[in-house]
């Protein structure tokens, strides 16, 4: 089932945790002294961890936790006694995402700009060394998981789930544009679910997470504990023994537990609405669905996504779905330096909408206002010339043109840009089952297949893996049709599009 729609006041928060405006007390009782690293470093046995410990800030990253991060996890991934590499977060999030507020401070002045471009391209440069690390990388999202905390975690080969977590890209709601590989793993996953949490920034919580791909495993937080102890005990952990130990913890959906993914018709419609390659033609197709659609569910949803998108930045609502569509045939490397550039034009002064909306939620909020659309320029999609928003964003501002910085990976990473597989582990994609479903996948053996017989490929694909029964059955209701042959006395499953 979906999530209902958040109030104003419940998206408002949101946005202000992601910024790092506001703090909460951390729900776990460890208290750190003040003058505990903002980073922490540790090993055990042949695992070595990362512990982001900003606690107060959610965890949002900033330029001295990149500053411990990148050595030593480049130390871990060249030595020898590191054979697996942990990342966790202290408190009620894994990371809430980048010090966002002192990069605006730092773009709007020329002399202080750099500062801004800087903490990018550091950025960017620490999400893909973790994502091509030439040894397995477990992310344990154990709470909030927004912005630049997706970046660390979304193409990590393991990435842990708990009912605890909030996973978001939200940057449209503060003028800018979905990055730290956004454009690459949003236009991976399933069907237009990345377009659409690119685009309005909306949230998947906990079990959703998992269902839709961003993690590979859903895991009780009580039990996270034990399962690092049980990592931490493997004498040769291979990512085959790592998958299992995370298996075997594995919470299963129980009867009558109900999920927030997006399923059903309600998914149909997300996928039609937001297959489209023009804002414009977007935001057309819900307006047809909320006034039309059969089901009164998909209608309320379809006019609550019209108002979520009407809140957002025009101007990055056209960057956003620009560079989705551009990245979906890039590598990671390519898409981190396509949003290298973005991010460089918006410090650099291509649209005011970055500084206006840091500004709005942060201002606002403090001053206990009423939430108001921040004061976009322009205001409506229309006034928004597209080959602009392409030459300001995707040509101005380049390495080639020397206007903006280059990722570059480390030597030791140089040939791993074509090896990262961020759904290894994680449940089939629909571009799989339905590879199965029409005989093209290597593992299929036959261009005919019965329900029964494509739930037990999977079934022995991915080692009886828990959410596999569920996805497989789900996706077969959306696409595909029964055909009954008589002669055979056999129901053969085809898809539908």
């Amino acid at each position: 089932m979906s999530r209902p729609t958040a109030t104003a006041a419940q998206r408002t928060a949101a946005i202000g945790r992601h910024l790092m405006s506001t703090s909460a007390p951390s729900s776990k009782p460890r208290v750190d002294p003040p003058d505990e690293a903002p980073v922490l470093f540790e090993s055990s046995g042949l695992i070595r961890t990362y512990v982001l410990n900003r606690p107060k800030k959610l965890n949002a990253l900033d330029e001295p936790m990149l500053n411990l991060l990148r050595p030593k996890i480049e130390e871990w991934s060249q030595g020898e006694l590191a054979q697996v590499i942990i990342g966790r977060g202290v408190g009620r999030a894994f990371c809430a995402g980048g010090d966002v507020a002192s990069v605006v401070k730092y773009a709007d002045s020329p002399e202080t700009r750099p500062k801004a471009i800087d903490f990018f391209h550091r950025e960017f440069e620490m999400d893909y060394i973790l994502a091509a690390v030439p040894k397995p990388y477990i992310c344990v999202m154990d709470g909030i998981t927004m912005g630049g905390g997706v970046g660390l975690a979304v193409n990590a080969q393991f990435r842990i789930a708990t009912e605890k977590t909030v996973f978001a890209m939200p940057e449209t709601k503060i003028g800018y544009s979905p990055d730290v590989g956004a454009s690459f793993f949003l236009s991976r996953v399933d069907g237009e679910i990345g377009t659409y949490l690119g685009l309005t920034g909306a949230t998947l919580n906990g079990r959703a997470v998992f269902e839709h791909g961003f993690a590979t495993h859903y895991i009780e937080s009580r039990r996270i504990p034990a399962v690092l102890e049980r990592l931490a005990a493997l004498e040769d952990p291979t990512r085959s023994r790592i998958n299992d130990v995370l298996e075997e913890a594995r919470s299963e959906l129980e009867p009558g537990e109900q999920s927030n993914a997006i399923i059903g018709a309600k998914r149909e419609a997300l996928d039609a609405a937001f297959s489209h390659n023009t804002v414009e033609e977007i935001v057309a197709a819900l307006t047809e669905i909320a006034h039309n659609h059969e089901v009164e569910e998909v209608r309320q949803w379809a006019a609550s996504t019209l108002e979520e998108l009407g809140q957002r930045s025009p101007t990055s609502l056209k960057v956003a779905l620009a560079a989705i569509r551009k990245g979906k045939q890039m590598t990671l490397l390519d898409s981190l330096q396509m949003e290298m550039n973005i991010a460089t034009a918006f410090c650099s002064g291509a649209t005011k909408d970055f500084k206006t909306g840091v500004t709005a939620v942060l201002v606002d909020k403090s001053k206990e206002r009423p939430k108001e659309r921040p004061n976009w320029d322009p205001a409506h999609l229309e006034d928004v010339d597209d080959s602009e928003i392409l030459k300001k964003f995707f040509s101005t501002y380049t390495p080639e043109e020397n206007t903006a910085p280059q990722i570059t990976p480390p030597a030791y990473l140089s040939q791993q840009n074509k090896d990262i597989k961020p759904m290894q582990f994680a449940l089939p994609t629909e571009a799989e089952i339905r590879s199965m479903v029409d005989g093209s996948h290597k593992s299929s053996g036959a261009t005919e297949i019965t329900l029964d017989e494509l739930l037990a490929k999977f079934d022995s694909l991915r080692r009886g893996k828990a959410g596999v029964r569920e996805k497989i059955l789900e996706v077969v209701q959306r696409k595909c049709v029964f055909e009954e042959d008589k002669h055979m006395g056999q129901q053969w499953l085809k898809w539908k599009h």
